[in-house]
């Protein structure tokens, strides 16, 4: 498993191939007004909104989305956020059939290894409380969770290892 940065046009067309393949798009995107499944309106904010962090970690939005590839094939995402001076978010979607194979946990100790090269010292995650798979991976880092019982939403924060 490796992450490659979705920072062209090329990249963010492989990641939407994949996603409306594997993926619902709530899933993987802010939503679009609309009918269900992904229309033509769908898959152009999916460009769009992707083409907003191609200049990653020093541009403007302070994010980097990288692409999860397994077994030599592209599979989900997962991003990157500098969301303080020492520390940053993420998130990531998995297409259905890279779930339950190990690849969220890979990816995410990738990403607190690219954390670390970019100086972080932590990594904050949020999620809720019905996704097991999210908890599983993040408990499997490290993660230190905080429940909200009242919302449902879980914070998860992970050290990053200092070299």
């Amino acid at each position: 498993m490796r992450l490659a940065a979705i920072d062209s046009a090329e990249s963010a067309e492989a990641l939407l191939a994949v996603a409306v393949a594997e993926a619902d798009p709530a899933d993987v995107m802010p939503p679009v007004a609309g009918p269900p499944g992904w229309t033509a309106a769908r898959r152009a904010a999916f460009r769009a909104f992707h083409r907003l962090f191609f200049q990653g970690l020093a541009g403007p939005h302070r994010t980097i989305m990288f692409g999860v590839v397994a077994d030599g094939h592209l599979v989900g995402m997962i991003r990157m956020r500098r969301s303080g001076a020492d520390s940053v978010e993420t998130g990531m979607w998995l297409g259905r059939s890279a779930r339950g194979r190990g690849i969220g946990s890979a990816a995410l100790r990738a990403l607190v290894a690219e954390a670390a090269a970019a100086g972080a010292r932590t990594v904050v995650a949020e999620t809720t409380s019905d996704n097991h798979a999210a908890l599983a991976a993040l408990r499997r880092c490290g993660a230190l969770l905080t429940a909200d019982p009242t919302s449902g939403k879980v914070v998860a924060v992970i050290a990053v290892p200092m070299a």
